[in-house]
């Protein structure tokens, strides 16, 4: 699901190797440097007949010191922080990321505009041609983000989460008329997010927020505890915490006299789907809650059937597939049964290297198999939290959903709300949709980046029409 990874096999391939880039700011590099490398570079790396674009953005500060980040467009991976960066006096240029074990080497050409070089990784060395362009040329193309002037208002707020000790930072959009209106809390999916749930270049909680708020339903979006403008320290919360912040947002609305106390729901996405139910169960006077994207099996069962759903997309072989899962699940049984952390470490270093995976990258890898979060993901059952629900639930999930595939996940879900007794149920498979809600060719993370469309406008019709129909 955005399980990731944010999701957690979010982004798969030779840049990030088996993990999800991390998002984190670039440190300034101490450098002794002449050669003027700032700005936007950009090539095409061929790496064993497969062609992916690389972007590097590369700033210079007022001492000087350079920093950049990377893209991996042709991935989906974005803002991916370079661990050091250098250009020197006799023009030859170094770009590292260190998460993945990857680094490119180059010399600056005559000129100034173009680095001839090659990019390493995994005992790999590819030529990669970079030239000098203009980064908003490269940006990806997104028709449905909104634009200026609004017919709402939109404030930034923030809010206290007590229980935990933060403030939480997010937007909160009113629509047009007398009020006091109905409203919708919007809860990101697995990972590091932003209000905006900004992921593959594409900020669909921004186009779902639009939407429903020139419908006339306010809505509250923030930023995950530790991201954006948010306090708090992300790396150590889990489910519950997250839970508990949304219950958070829920008493900023019913404070505020634009909205209807007595109307407001939960939308929560991919983990977000997760929380939801959690935090309508705990607070006992929420409206309605919007499933997107919903799991009906534990972190386990899920991960694993991700792993084959988005391989099989892909077109792998049935044996590879196979053996690529065997891995996931010797990893993912590690986590679970190891007696400490140590130990399961030290088995998960072997497994990785077995697979041909080591150094930064496998470390990575583990650093984000024993978080937590992860820890907590892996025997979460949501079927009970669903059973208890007996307010109106809405739940959607993608024909084309690599990352929770439909019939494996919807099935017990809708089996959970009818088990409870809840009388205002609707499931829906929404055709050809991808985990994103995007209309997708084959629902493979691959794709999310390439594709121009945010949000199915049919999606948002259906919540839209959803939500009003209860309030």
């Amino acid at each position: 699901m955005n399980l990731n990874g944010h999701e957690i096999a979010r982004i798969v391939g030779i840049i990030v190797a088996l993990g999800l880039g991390g998002m984190n700011q670039a440190g300034a590099q101490e450098i002794a440097d002449r050669a003027d490398v700032s700005g936007t570079w950009a090539g095409t790396l061929d790496a064993a007949g497969q062609e992916l674009r690389l972007v590097f953005h590369i700033v210079r500060d007022d001492a000087g010191q350079l920093s950049g980040k990377m893209d991996s467009p042709d991935q989906g991976a974005y803002d991916l922080a370079l661990s050091a960066v250098e250009g020197r006096e006799d023009g030859s240029v170094r770009f590292e990321f260190s998460m993945a074990g990857g680094e490119f080497t180059g010399q600056l050409l005559e000129g100034g505009n173009s680095i001839d070089g090659s990019w390493s990784q995994g005992g790999g060395r590819f030529p990669l041609h970079l030239e000098r362009t203009d980064a908003a040329a490269l940006a990806p193309k997104r028709p449905q983000e909104p634009q200026p002037p609004f017919p709402y208002e939109a404030q930034d707020v923030e809010f206290e989460n007590p229980e935990a000790g933060i403030r939480l930072a997010g937007t909160f959009t009113i629509p047009a008329g007398d009020g006091p209106h109905p409203a919708v809390v919007l809860i990101t999916g697995s990972g590091p997010q932003d209000r905006d749930e900004t992921v593959f270049g594409h900020r669909p909680f921004l186009v779902l927020a639009d939407y429903l708020t020139r419908r006339g339903i306010a809505v509250l979006r923030y930023d995950d505890r530790g991201i954006g403008e948010s306090t708090g320290d992300f790396a150590v919360a889990t489910t519950p915490d997250f839970a508990s912040d949304a219950l958070a947002a829920v008493a900023f609305l019913k404070a505020r006299p634009e909205v209807d106390s007595e109307k407001i729901g939960l939308a929560g996405h991919s983990e977000g789907a997760i929380v939801a139910p959690m935090a309508a169960n705990r607070a006992g006077d929420i409206a309605f809650v919007v499933l997107l994207a919903s799991t009906g099996v534990n972190g386990r069962e899920l991960l694993v059937m991700q792993a084959k759903a988005m391989n099989r997309a892909a077109g792998l072989p049935e044996t590879v597939i196979e053996q690529r899962a065997e891995v996931q699940e010797s990893l993912l049984d590690v986590v679970a049964s190891a007696e400490s952390d140590s130990v399961a470490a030290e088995q998960a270093r072997a497994i990785l290297a077995e697979a041909g995976l080591a150094g930064d990258a496998a470390e990575g890898q583990i650093r984000s198999l024993l978080s937590p979060w992860m820890k907590y993901f892996l025997v979460y059952d949501p079927l009970p939290e669903l059973r208890e629900l007996s307010i109106p639930v809405l739940a959607l999930n993608g024909e084309k959903d690599t990352q929770v595939p439909p019939t494996e996940n919807l099935l017990p879900v809708e089996e959970a709300l009818l088990e409870g007794g809840n009388p205002d149920v609707r499931v829906e498979v929404l055709p050809n949709l991808n985990h994103l809600f995007q209309t997708a060719e084959t629902g493979v993370p691959a794709e999310y980046a390439g594709i121009e469309e945010t949000f199915s406008p049919a999606a948002l019709e259906k919540i839209a029409a959803w939500i009003l129909e209860r309030t």
